[in-house]
């Protein structure tokens, strides 16, 4: 970046009196033009520097004060006049007016000429763009070297922040720290306060924007928009970065290009990884898995483990438009979900995220009691709420299922979530979150934590610890009819198809394994409640406790 100031050092400007504006001797000079018609206004160009023997002014000053007014007009950097030649000297009305317009008016000496002014002076601008050009190839060169190797983002933030002298860090579409984080811990949130309340930034590649902000402790930033074939990131400077500093500024743009090619990369791949996760959530829920190993197997792969205990919020968008085109409805789904990722890193807990249909998934595993956790992830759920509300002007409501416990029932779960959100949407609610109500014993049964329900069936079921004994299945097959017979001797002989004495010293064989007599009330209440809770522990998994 030329200014006029510097290029007037020049040897070929000695001589050069300034007549008037003095005071804006800092402007930019791109170009330099001679003027040798009388109809140059049409030509002018921003930045330009025109300079001229005033030949056709020398009997018509108004046409002078035009031609100023005209280039104050158009932001041209200076009017450069040899008056000696024809004008004698600049008219004063032509200086005054130069001075009142901020215009840099110079007085030329006679020697050297106008050609050879233009020259030295357009050489001299090309040689230091090109010095810019070759500094700036060094440092995008520099940059993509760092990735490249390896060194990620981050390291290019601290090599970027070590040539600026001023901290450097990487902001996402909605201005969340995405690498890098703020001195001062509250920017984030003036930031995204600035942004819900309609503040809109420069996208265009060639702009950036400086500004400082003024609730509470007053600072500085300056940013750089990142394009990438999405919504842009920012490259934020906690500093004021002059348009006049263009080595900087060339530098920073070096980074913002080699930034956007990382930040286009890590979006395939995690493109692709959410496309493989969501399948693999619709075959579990769709029980496209036929057994507790295989299900645990397959979740491994996505940081899911097969004994722990889980909890499912399912989201959607209150009344989503569903004439919005398929693509444009999933160009917006991805902006929420890679929204969503981004909010949910700084949660204490680990959150898996998927999406089905056009429902968000949440998974959190429970190492606790669910009333340790509730209101922490209630709390999520609400900010998850309040950011969609304010960057996409859509409401989202949630559905909250009772536990999962292990993996297996999660496509259980996942019904509940969705049932609990159904209801809060037939009950005329927007934004809410609904807790399912459970109805039936199974689902009672599956909110009581798993080594409990494992305990008392082992309990209840001590002498059919080992179910691989010869009569040990056909007993428990008996006992199982009996019980869900109401203790029905002649009904449960129907139903199996065997003689009512069979059955009766079948009961009696259970009675000696259980210890305990099967005409006491509170004894088949406890078998049967053992029964149901076999049927909801995983494969292998019955008396091993």
């Amino acid at each position: 970046m030329m200014k006029l100031n510097d290029l007037l050092k020049l040897p070929v400007f000695d001589g050069t009196a300034i007549v008037a504006g003095g005071k804006s001797l800092n402007r930019e000079v791109h170009t330099v033009n001679m003027m040798d018609a009388p109809d140059i206004i049409p030509y002018l160009k921003k930045n330009e520097l025109l300079i001229t023997t005033a030949f056709h002014f020398k009997d018509d000053v108004p046409a002078l004060l035009h031609l100023i007014r005209e280039m104050s007009r158009q932001e041209c950097a200076a009017l450069g006049i040899k008056s000696k030649r024809f004008l004698g000297s600049i008219p004063e009305s032509a200086a005054a007016s130069a001075e009142e317009l901020g215009l840099p008016l110079l007085e030329l000496p006679v020697e050297p000429s106008l050609g050879d002014i233009v020259n030295k002076s357009l050489s001299h601008i090309l040689d230091v763009r090109t010095t810019e050009l070759h500094n700036a190839m060094q440092t995008h060169r520099q940059f993509t070297q760092q990735i490249l190797s390896g060194q990620g983002i981050p390291k290019l933030l601290d090599q970027l922040s070590s040539l600026l002298r001023l901290p450097v860090l990487l902001l996402g579409p909605y201005l969340q720290p995405v690498a890098g984080r703020f001195t001062r811990a509250a920017t984030a949130g003036r930031l995204e306060a600035l942004l819900a309340g309609g503040s809109r930034f420069p996208t265009q590649p060639s702009l950036f924007s400086a500004f400082s902000l003024t609730d509470g402790d007053r600072e500085t930033l300056t940013l750089f928009p990142v394009h990438t074939h999405r919504q842009p990131h920012y490259l934020c400077i906690e500093g004021l970065l002059p348009s006049a500093e263009r080595s900087s500024i060339l530098t920073v743009e070096q980074a913002t290009n080699v930034i956007a090619f990382e930040l286009m990369k890590e979006n395939a791949l995690k493109q692709n990884r959410r496309r493989i996760q969501n399948e693999f959530f619709a075959n579990f829920i769709g029980g496209a898995f036929s057994s507790a190993d295989e299900i645990a197997s397959r979740g491994r792969e996505f940081g899911l483990t097969g004994d722990q205990r889980y909890v499912c919020a399912v989201g959607r968008l209150d009344g989503a438009d569903k004439t919005t085109s398929f693509m444009q409805y999933k160009a917006e789904q991805d902006r929420i979900v890679e929204h969503l990722e981004a909010e949910l890193e700084p949660f204490p807990r680990p959150v898996h995220l998927f999406t089905q249909d056009r429902a968000y998934v949440l998974l959190m595993p429970l190492a606790e009691e669910w009333k340790t956790v509730e209101a922490s992830f209630l709390a999520l759920l609400e900010h998850l709420q309040n950011k969609v509300s304010a960057h996409y002007a859509s409401e989202l409501s949630f559905g909250l299922s009772s536990y999962a416990q292990p993996l297996v029932h999660i496509p259980v779960s996942y019904k509940e979530a969705n049932e609990a959100l159904y209801f809060g949407g037939m009950a005329g609610k927007t934004r809410f979150i609904e807790l399912y109500q459970p109805k039936e014993v199974p689902e009672v049964l599956r909110m009581i934590p798993y080594d409990h329900l494992r305990k008392f069936y082992a309990d209840t079921m001590q002498g059919f610890t080992d179910e691989t004994i010869k009569d040990h299945p056909t007993l428990l097959q008996t006992l199982s009819v009996y019980l869900e017979t109401h203790c029905q001797l002649a009904e449960t002989a129907k139903r199996l198809y065997i003689h009512r004495n069979t059955v009766i010293y079948r009961l009696e064989k259970c009675e000696e394994i259980i210890g305990r007599s099967l005409k006491d009330p509170e004894e088949t209440l406890r078998l049967r409640m053992a029964f149901r809770i076999k049927a909801l522990l995983p494969e292998g998994g019955t008396a091993e406790a």
